[in-house]
């Protein structure tokens, strides 16, 4: 049997770079509670990512729950069932009712020609997703937004370092959440932020993340514990230096992918963003039964069966999630259900061979 290869894995640091980081904070036994990592990292971001604001958490869901605490229990969130769960998760758990909206067939983002029938006087926000690091039509969502006086959050889990020109993702709408998830472009080993513009925002997420204490005494907001370590902010420090090197051995993977699979029939690529940066971070292809001859599960285990792990993701449809019953009615997004039936993320990571490549697509197109 062929070596295994996994959908994703990790990038890492030169072991005695991750180590010098953290002599510090052995020699402190500082270790937790926005340290010195922690507000070093923070900066950086801001730097990099030209955002005012950068609120750090131990993950980007509890990110997300920080987000969507800002609005009134009850209120509505446009958002869309092809994403993670964490998306759905964090508008319910916040005592908000997620409506879902369809998306765009060419990079499966929320269809802003279906936002404004589903606006009503409970709607308060506007949740779309850059899926798979292709952004959201964001002009188009603004503009939406504006004539509604709606606040726009971005779940950018999958979009950290991509630019629309000049314009990084992270200054899009009100408030965007990345994820430092280790399979992430950039990782903090688990990690996430918000990137925002309001500067009254600041204290209050800061105290959400400290269990709704501002004055580290008594709860005055309905907050967690959502701290980032310092070793995992360390372990940030370090990825960032190594970032323009892994998104382009991403972009090499990427490329090789699009040569072999480009326009082979029955399978639909996303194609390039006008104008848009991508950081490569995920390289999705549907499967188009009637067209190629293979469902997309069938194509799933054809390649497990080689020891080949894809992932059906997104799949299935939040929407569609037992948990997510009861807490809201679920429209109609016929793009989102042929999108999530058909569509398969291929082995995507840094140092994922030129070879690993050309052997997936060989399986791929019943070369083996």
């Amino acid at each position: 049997m062929a070596d295994r290869i996994n959908v994703t894995r990790s990038s890492m640091p030169p072991f005695e770079e991750y180590v010098e980081e953290i002599k510090p904070i052995w020699e402190s036994r500082w270790l937790t509670n926005a340290g010195e990592k922690h507000q070093k990292l923070q900066a950086e971001l801001c730097d990099l990512l030209q955002v005012p604001h950068m609120e750090l958490f131990s993950n980007g869901h509890q990110a997300l729950e920080a987000a969507f605490s800002i609005f009134p229990a009850g209120s509505e969130v446009i958002t869309t069932p092809f994403t993670f769960a964490s998306t759905t998760l964090a508008i319910t758990r916040a005592g908000l009712i997620p409506v879902f909206c369809d998306i765009e067939p060419d990079f499966y983002t929320l269809d802003p020609e279906k936002i404004e029938p589903l606006i009503t006087e409970k709607t308060v926000a506007i949740a779309p997703v850059h899926v798979y690091g292709n952004l959201c039509q964001w002009r188009k969502i603004e503009e939406i937004a504006k004539k509604h006086n709606l606040k726009v959050v971005y779940d950018a889990a999958h979009a950290f370092g991509v630019r629309d020109g000049d314009v990084s993702a992270a200054c899009l709408g009100d408030i965007s959440m990345f994820s430092f998830h280790a399979t992430k472009v950039f990782h903090t080993i688990e990690g996430g932020a918000l990137a925002y513009h309001d500067d009254g925002l600041a204290k209050y997420f800061a105290a959400f993340r400290q269990f709704g204490m501002f004055d580290g005494v008594q709860s005055e907001i309905l907050g967690t514990n959502a701290k980032l370590t310092e070793f995992a902010a360390a372990m940030g420090l370090c990825n960032l230096r190594h970032l323009d090197e892994q998104i382009d051995l991403r972009r090499r993977v990427f490329e090789r992918y699009h040569e072999r699979l480009d326009g082979k029939h029955g399978m639909v690529l996303c194609g390039k963003q006008a104008g848009v940066v991508p950081n490569y971070a995920y390289f999705p292809v549907r499967i188009v039964p009637e067209a190629f001859g293979l469902t997309r599960d069938q194509v799933c285990d054809r390649l497990a069966e080689q020891n080949i792990f894809a992932r059906k993701y997104f799949f299935p449809l939040t929407s569609q999630f037992p948990a997510i019953k009861g807490y809201c009615d679920t429209q109609d997004t016929p793009v989102a259900e042929k999108v999530t039936q058909e569509i398969l993320c291929l082995p995507m990571y840094a140092d994922l061979s030129m070879a690993d490549v050309d052997r997936i697509c060989d399986v791929l197109l019943h070369k083996e």
